[in-house]
């Protein structure tokens, strides 16, 4: 049985990436879940899977470096997927320090703990064991305003946020050890995730939220900012298809052809809202594009973004299925048969931080 430790398993992709696993693998494999548990790891994600006698959770942070030693020598372990970070642009502009120290130390911890645990005496390492590093686009900067302009694994990395450069920072750690020791990873980098799970400070759950509650769509700037939107359980396909056939020492780009920008989300958000609830829901009357509310924009603001899968379609025969409509829907209705999750993740200390970042207006 194949063992796999999974980092970050209780936020958004990551325990979509398990629950994807576990439907795909069942008890073929065994899955460890090493999460901090800060205000983004909710362990309500994985209530379906936490009786599973193959899986197995442990509260611990990544910066903890004797920590992850001790699961190391605990565990025979085969596989890492290192979701583990701080995510959130807003709050790296906020506290950068606490960036660095997850995203950039955090994942020098992982590094050496497996190294360590794997290296043989010669230098080499054992067939199968393997180091997958998510990442993000958000490395390569900021593209024109064009259609035709999109990142490619080469892109040179030019970060402009605290939570970018971070990012950055560990994609070049691990680099760094595929080139010094041949450490057996791979790096992916992926465009914006959306779907279940997902906590509400990030746009498409906010705009969710809030449309629901009668409160007001912030939208930074002029809202023509472009992102390009992968649905999450995608992402989770890609992610076991770069562990099971990637080639060693790789990056592979994640994308999922689905450019839009901002403003034109929450449009579409409020007509896909209207459209699914009910006719004698009360909230429908309230949903309308009269709560879009302009806000002054980000530091740094990065103006489009837009990723080219050209080589992972290539080389692994991977490609996005689900386009932006289904993949809006799907999430809708995620959170409508979940409010009581919603309302959880809305309380108490994400009610302060959004206080703080949006009051005042």
């Amino acid at each position: 049985m194949r063992t796999y430790l999974v980092t970050g398993g209780a936020g958004f992709i990551g325990s979509n990436y398990i629950h994807y696993m576990f439907r795909k693998y069942g008890d073929e494999i065994r899955i460890i879940n090493v999460d901090a548990l800060t205000y983004a790891g909710n362990p309500e994600n994985l209530k379906e899977v936490e009786n599973y006698d193959n899986y197995t959770f442990i509260k611990a942070d990544i910066r903890d470096l004797d920590a992850i030693k001790k699961i190391f020598a605990e565990n025979d372990i085969d596989r890492v997927v290192h979701f583990a970070a701080e995510s959130h642009v807003d709050r790296s502009i906020v506290n950068p320090g606490v960036f660095v120290e997850t995203n950039v130390l955090g994942t020098a911890n992982m590094l050496n703990a497996a190294r360590a645990a794997w290296e043989k005496p010669d230098g080499t390492y054992p067939e199968g064991k393997k180091f997958l590093h998510v990442s993000t686009d958000e490395v390569y900067g900021s593209l024109p305003d064009d259609d035709n302009a999109f990142f490619y694994e080469t892109t040179p990395y030019q970060p402009h946020s605290p939570y970018s450069a971070s990012k950055a920072g560990s994609d070049m750690l691990v680099r760094s050890y595929m080139d010094t020791y041949g450490f057996p990873a791979n790096i992916t980098n992926c465009s914006n995730n959306y779907g279940p799970y997902q906590f509400p400070e990030k746009m498409i759950p906010l705009m969710i939220h809030n449309a629901l509650e009668n409160k007001p769509l912030p939208v930074y700037g002029d809202g023509m900012n472009v992102r390009d939107w992968l649905f999450v359980e995608d992402h989770a396909k890609a992610i076991d298809m770069v562990q099971e056939k990637g080639k060693l020492f790789e990056t592979y780009n994640i994308g999922g052809h689905n450019e839009k920008r901002n403003i034109e989300i929450v449009k579409i958000i409020i007509a896909t809202l209207r459209e699914m609830l009910p006719e004698n829901d009360p909230r429908r009357e309230h949903i309308t594009e009269d709560l879009i509310t302009y806000v002054e924009d980000r530091k740094g603001h990065d103006r489009r973004y837009a990723i080219a899968p050209d080589k992972i379609k290539k080389e692994l025969g991977w490609e996005p299925e689900t386009m932006f409509a289904e993949g809006i829907k799907k999430t809708i209705k995620w959170y409508f048969d979940n409010e009581e999750w919603l309302d959880h993740a809305t309380s108490g200390a994400y009610q302060e931080y959004y206080e703080k970042m949006y009051s005042g207006r």
